[in-house]
């Protein structure tokens, strides 16, 4: 019997039993120093506010004041105003939720294995992940009275900043130290972990398209900044009509990513074919450079005419004049660019229409000239090796290598189809359909069913323990939504590969993204709808330092030395002290 099921099976008669002694009536036992008697109903205990209330002992049932004021969640569902007894809720409902986000991550991943990106991978996937965060944000601000929904919808701002927080220090850090290679010549070497944890030499890399994920997770913070800005300008009147303008902010750039996904691989496989293509000309030029009777360019720079033609020659092996397509596949097959998966035919093609400006599908002399002309010029404007009466020899080997990397960088197997390991073929596409649907059905109704419950237990327990509901759903709710993901990230880094890191920090940018766009629209609604005060200065900021810092640090580098893991990790403590200090030292809040 797996975990999970072995979990259901007591899950039932614990909660029966808690709802058992929930609902027990009991004396308060006073755990107060230099307090006599030995029952007491602690009602007259002063506090700081001139006021009396009860000592709150973690340890007691509650008694039959507390008990009336438990409500119970759709009627049935135990609650409890005891600190211990919240616990065991909140591990039970948190458990639930995690149950729900690993269905849901599953079934979309089959889901995706059939139909592939574009509709399915850009609109539907990444909403089902953010989904059981939206739906403790929404039952966070729809909970009873407008004061209630007040008081409770700090949970969901919590959870928020808690999820974001979290994916961008614990999990982002834990994968440079787990996905760790040897760093040689800036790049990440796969599979090659030899250096241990040195702090420079050791890393890991990741592909372009990761670093616009980055770049657009920085991007995606700006509803954070325009619904600060009343309390930026110290304002009070256009709060709401900030709040307003935010949520149409938000709700445009959900739109704008989604559309964004669903492009993605075709702008990928347009890039890719691009960078294809540059290195072709990389490896033709460096085919040419030692075929060639002499140096390609003279010592001013420019293109030697005649090296050029002498080349042209050596390359027309029938001495008919002209370069045609079936010569030109023999070269490309003879070059053998066995670091790219190239389509030799397709290649011709490009190479045709770079050169036949007479569209006959030959090359004649004097285009070929042109050509390859043009082809160096392009070279040496690319290239920062190049200087004027420089060997060609290293200039067009810095080139090569150029190109490369760039190709490395964009992907070639990152656009949708199986991932690295040999996957077989689809053979029941139809029971897997039935089988993912059903999965995504099952973890979107537990999640919305213990949403709710989950919410309340947290709330609870703040009133049991005086702990603000922020820190709790800060550090507690984000183990129970975002587990699945931190989890998928950490066992795809460990395969140490450029690849699979780049599907790692994409994914983490992913879902913080949509944090920012699709819980944050789900949350600036509640707040407009229900006319709630917008008193989240310390969280946001928290939220715009670490998006800032960890965006422009994706944005900018594709290489993650271990060091940079630490700056990572010292995020996470950073963050829940300036929440504290703002709020509770400062009075931000």
């Amino acid at each position: 019997m797996s975990t999970h099921r072995r979990f259901a099976a007591y899950l039932i008669p614990a909660l029966l039993l808690l709802a058992t002694l929930s609902s027990a009536h009991s004396r308060l036992i006073t755990l107060v120093p230099g307090q006599t008697d030995l029952a007491s109903d602690g009602s007259s205990l002063p506090v700081h506010d001139g006021g009396y209330r009860r000592f709150d002992s973690v340890l007691r049932l509650p008694t039959a004041e507390e008990t009336s004021t438990c409500e119970q969640t759709y009627g049935f569902l135990p609650c409890t105003t005891t600190a211990l007894g919240n616990v065991f809720l909140i591990v039970v409902y948190g458990f639930l939720m995690y149950l729900a986000a690993t269905y849901l991550s599953t079934g979309s991943e089959l889901l995706l294995e059939i139909l592939g990106p574009g509709i399915v991978g850009g609109l539907f996937l990444p909403m089902l992940g953010a989904l059981p965060d939206a739906m403790l944000i929404l039952v966070s601000g729809l909970s009873g009275s407008k004061e209630t929904a007040q008081e409770q919808v700090s949970v969901g701002m919590g959870l928020l900043a808690g999820s974001t927080v979290m994916l961008l220090t614990l999990v982002w850090g834990s994968c440079v130290l787990i996905g760790k290679t040897d760093i040689e010549n800036g790049v990440a070497v796969d599979l090659r972990d030899t250096k241990g944890f040195h702090i420079t030499e050791s890393g890991v890399s990741t592909d372009i398209w990761t670093s616009y994920a980055a770049r657009i997770m920085a991007i995606s913070i700006l509803p954070f900044i325009i619904v600060q800005l009343p309390q930026i300008l110290n304002s009070t009147s256009g709060r709401h009509l900030a709040v307003l303008v935010s949520l149409i902010v938000s709700v445009a750039l959900l739109l704008s990513y989604c559309l964004y996904q669903v492009f993605q691989p075709w702008i990928q496989r347009r890039k890719l074919a691009f960078a294809k293509h540059k290195h072709v000309i990389s490896g033709l030029l460096q085919h040419f450079k030692m075929r060639a009777l002499g140096r390609l360019l003279t010592d001013d720079g420019e293109p030697n005419t005649e090296v050029i033609e002498k080349l042209f020659e050596a390359i027309d092996e029938n001495c008919d004049g002209y370069l045609s397509a079936a010569e030109l596949k023999a070269l490309i097959i003879g070059i053998q660019f066995e670091e790219i998966d190239l389509d030799k035919n397709d290649a011709v093609t490009k190479v045709l229409n770079d050169f036949d400006a007479s569209n006959n599908m030959l090359i004649e002399k004097e285009e070929f000239v042109r050509g390859v002309s043009k082809w160096l010029n392009e070279a040496k404007r690319a290239g920062a090796s190049y200087k004027s009466g420089a060997h060609t020899q290293k200039f067009l080997s810095d080139f090569h290598v150029q190109t490369k990397r760039e190709h490395d960088l964009l992907g070639d197997q990152s656009l949708g189809e199986q991932s690295d390991e040999l996957v077989e073929g689809i053979e029941n596409a139809k029971w897997i359909s039935i089988k993912a649907g059903l999965l995504l059905l099952l973890g979107t109704l537990i999640a919305a069913a213990f949403a709710d419950p989950l919410v309340d237990a947290v709330d609870n327990f703040s009133d049991a323990t005086s702990i603000p509901t922020f820190f709790i759903s800060f550090i507690a709710l984000p183990l129970a939504t975002n587990s699945s993901e931190a989890v998928s990230a950490i066992i795809f880094a460990s395969r140490k590969k450029l690849r699979t890191s780049s599907l790692t920090f994409s994914e983490l940018y992913g879902a913080v993204t949509m944090n920012n766009v699709l819980c944050l629209s789900v949350f600036l609604a509640l707040v407009y709808v229900r006319g709630l005060t917008w008193d989240f200065s310390a969280e946001v900021l928290v939220i715009l330092i670490v998006c800032i810092a960890m965006g422009a640090f994706g944005s900018f580098r594709t290489t993650f030395p271990v060091w940079t893991s630490s700056l990572a990790f010292l995020l996470y403590p950073f963050s829940l002290a300036l929440v504290y200090v703002l709020d509770y030292v400062f009075g931000w809040s």
